[in-house]
């Protein structure tokens, strides 16, 4: 089941939004403000955030600027009455996948949503290129010098998220709550093992994942 957060302050309006989207069959937690919304996404791990921008404690577009910085997969929809373009702009600057202009439709959003997670299971082909190498993670194929390895899907999705954070450090802990879900010792073991063997399997010599010591990992090339 597909997990949706709902951060905004306006609980009435949000209680109806939450039981109409869960008759669609997502699970939806609720956050009344920012800071709350950060605490239960980093918890949760959700596959999509419906975000209010006009909140206390933490706005929207600061929460999402804070979860980008780690998190380039999770989808954002700014739910807001900030309707003017700089407003626009600025949300989609902070990789918002969607900008929804306050009063809307339930049914327009739930389509929204829907189609959304629709377009991600079907997929397009998405290439990301490191040094001279291609990695397709929806086919989780690694290609280098016209010789191509199949990743494991852990594999694959360890890869992608060091590939969508190219040249930055990704923390461990998002690593393995976003792959396996929780951050135990064992697997956290288990992440030592499939970085070895990404390593292996990364035959270009200009591409490295250069570990720091307990912190998490960067992927350069």
């Amino acid at each position: 089941m597909k997990k949706i957060l709902l951060v905004d302050d306006d609980l009435k309006n949000s209680m109806l939004l939450k039981r109409f989207i869960e008759l669609e069959g997502y699970e939806v937690t609720y956050a009344s403000n920012g800071k709350i919304g950060l605490g239960l996404y980093e918890e949760l791990r959700p596959d999509l955030i419906l975000l209010d921008v006009n909140m206390p404690e933490m706005n929207g577009f600061e929460l999402a600027r804070t979860i980008r910085q780690t998190d380039k997969k999770v989808l954002i929809f700014f739910l807001t009455d900030r309707t003017d373009k700089v407003n626009r702009l600025y949300g989609f600057s902070l990789k918002g996948n969607d900008y929804i202009p306050k009063p809307f439709y339930p049914e327009e959003l739930i389509a929204k949503i829907n189609e959304r997670f629709e377009s991600r299971m079907t997929g397009i082909d998405e290439v990301y290129r490191i040094g001279k190498t291609e990695f397709r993670p929806n086919l989780s194929s690694l290609t280098y010098g016209g010789e191509t390895h199949t990743l494991s899907v852990r594999q694959s999705e360890i890869l992608q998220l060091l590939a969508e954070n190219k040249g930055a450090m990704v923390e461990r802990d998002v690593i393995l709550r976003q792959v396996w879900g929780d951050s135990s010792y064992a697997n956290s073991l288990a992440l030592n093992v499939q970085i070895t063997y990404l390593r292996r399997l990364i035959s270009d010599p200009d591409v490295t994942i250069t570990s720091i010591k307990k912190r998490g990992y960067i992927l350069n090339g």
